[in-house]
């Protein structure tokens, strides 16, 4: 495809889209309870918008898998034209979300996602500009199909339907994603890359070459969201599935006093 000798322009289609759609998503109705307050507008916007992007990008790694199986081994130089396609899509996502998020005024009460995509943009956009680590890019997007499920969980929050069914089903379907999809993607890129940099230092050809400055930002950024996802973990277990705990009713007393915050257990 020719387009794809110019990942730069594919990465700005993809933030031109994603605001087209964040547009056209913003004049839908919402519900009553969301409507009246307009921080739960913007975050039921926002969220309209990621849901999207979970289910275009988490299908279609799992597509980019099913059709090059190397994908899974060769995380360094496995390519595709699917998988080039849909890692400039998600960079172009990732840059929409950032600038949305800091120009609505909404970084100190979403300053978890912002810190989120500050550290998975650069690995993203860098796997699209220059094809290296595309495999690994398509992997870490599994976390995609338990974001689905996760956006779902936040949605109904925000419309106060925690005492659903729907709510209830989706709590069992969102803990299994995240632990299989989630955090099995992400601790496996984890130790492929901390073995990839300990057999370079053992071989010494860990030199002054383009790996050799990248690996270790990428092991830095892979390490930080582990941090992050671990910590999450913990909350949305504690919140979905402890609810009485003394730890989430102190939580629950300061949301009150703090509803702006965007990420609540």
């Amino acid at each position: 495809m020719a387009l794809q000798q110019y990942p730069a322009f594919l990465v700005l289609c993809s933030f031109l889209a994603f605001r087209a759609l964040r547009r056209v998503l913003g004049r839908l109705p919402l519900p009553q309870h969301v409507a009246r307050d307009e921080t739960r507008t913007w975050r039921w916007r926002n969220l309209s918008v990621s849901m999207v992007h979970s289910l275009l990008t988490g299908t279609g790694a799992l597509l980019c898998v099913f059709q090059t199986s190397e994908i899974l081994t060769d995380i360094t130089g496995a390519y595709s034209g699917s998988a080039h396609l849909l890692i400039c899509l998600t960079s172009g996502y990732f840059i929409l979300d950032t600038v949305d998020i800091i120009l609505s005024g909404q970084s100190k009460a979403s300053w978890e996602f912002l810190l989120h995509h500050i550290l998975v943009a650069p690995p993203f956009v860098y796997a699209a500009i220059t094809r290296h680590y595309l495999a690994g890019a398509v992997i870490s997007l599994f976390v995609e199909v338990n974001s689905v499920f996760l956006h779902t969980r936040l949605l109904l929050k925000l419309s106060n339907a925690q005492d659903s069914v729907l709510y209830r089903a989706n709590k069992y379907i969102n803990l299994l994603t995240f632990i299989c999809f989630r955090l099995g993607a992400q601790l496996y890129l984890t130790n492929f890359m901390m073995h990839k940099i300990i057999q370079q230092q053992q071989a010494g050809t860990f030199l002054l070459t383009q790996s050799s400055l990248v690996d270790p930002l990428l092991l830095f950024s892979l390490c930080s969201v582990d941090i992050m996802i671990l910590i999450y973990l913990y909350r949305l277990v504690r919140a979905d599935f402890f609810p009485w705990s003394k730890d989430h009713l102190k939580q629950n007393a300061s949301s009150h006093h703090n509803n702006k915050k965007f990420v609540s257990d």
